[in-house]
């Protein structure tokens, strides 16, 4: 995928933290239109805590989003997301990062609605050249609509793409928490996943994991070229 400008987008039920998309220090609030401004349906988001935060707000007619001020080639875009409780089926929450050309690229995640009682399905998806069909879909290992959860892409010189949950808050993930200064997100520590991060990767994909593009035959019966970098494929 070549290096494009990326702006932040989200979309379209739950209630978010409005903090900025760079390095992961301790969060402040802020108000935010300082960072966001909505992208339709202006009166579908609700204000609380003096602005720092907001609800989305879906009804027969219509849902809700914003998207970031700022553009960013390279970077780690974090948001804080809870998920409503209940019967969302037929919803799509949505945050990802998409480029402003023609050929329209993205880097999703998508949280697709479930009937009462049943899990929320978490999606992510790589768009290049307008071409997706690069679908992972995992259930999570913890309830998303009792509190908020950190969902974060990594995008840096190295790496298309890193998905991270919670990655900050986990003890372990200290060093990668506490490395502060100018593109830290490119320096050569954040070049490849480490051991750890490999075994937690792995941990996921086959505890949690219930669709991979990487590993579907059917669909690709050549290994695409992104897949070959999985150790576990």
């Amino acid at each position: 995928m070549a290096s494009k400008v990326w702006i932040q987008l989200l979309g379209v039920l739950f209630m978010v933290s409005a903090t900025m998309g760079a390095a992961p220090r301790k969060p402040v609030n802020v108000q935010f239109g300082r960072n966001y401004v909505p992208t339709w349906a202006f009166d579908h988001i609700k204000y609380f805590n003096g602005g720092s935060e907001i609800q989305l707000h879906l009804d027969k007619y219509t849902g809700t989003g914003f998207q970031s001020k700022g553009s960013y080639l390279f970077g780690h875009f974090s948001m804080q997301i809870k998920l409503v409780p209940g019967d969302s089926a037929g919803t799509v929450t949505a945050f990802y990062l998409a480029s402003q050309n023609a050929e329209h690229d993205e880097i999703d995640f998508e949280f697709l609605g479930n009937r009462t009682g049943q899990p929320y399905i978490l999606q992510t998806n790589v768009f290049t050249g307008g071409k997706g069909d690069r679908e992972h879909r995992i259930y999570l290992w913890f309830d998303p609509t009792k509190a908020y959860h950190s969902y974060s892409v990594l995008w840096n010189l190295y790496q298309i793409v890193g998905f991270h949950i919670d990655g900050c808050e986990a003890s372990v993930e200290a060093k990668f928490c506490a490395t502060q200064g100018k593109r830290w997100w490119d320096q050569k520590e954040f070049q490849d996943l480490d051991a750890y991060q490999y075994r937690r990767l792995k941990w996921v994909r086959q505890r949690w994991t219930i669709y991979n593009y990487c590993t579907d035959r059917s669909r690709y019966p050549t290994l695409p070229p992104e897949c070959r970098r999985d150790r576990d494929v």
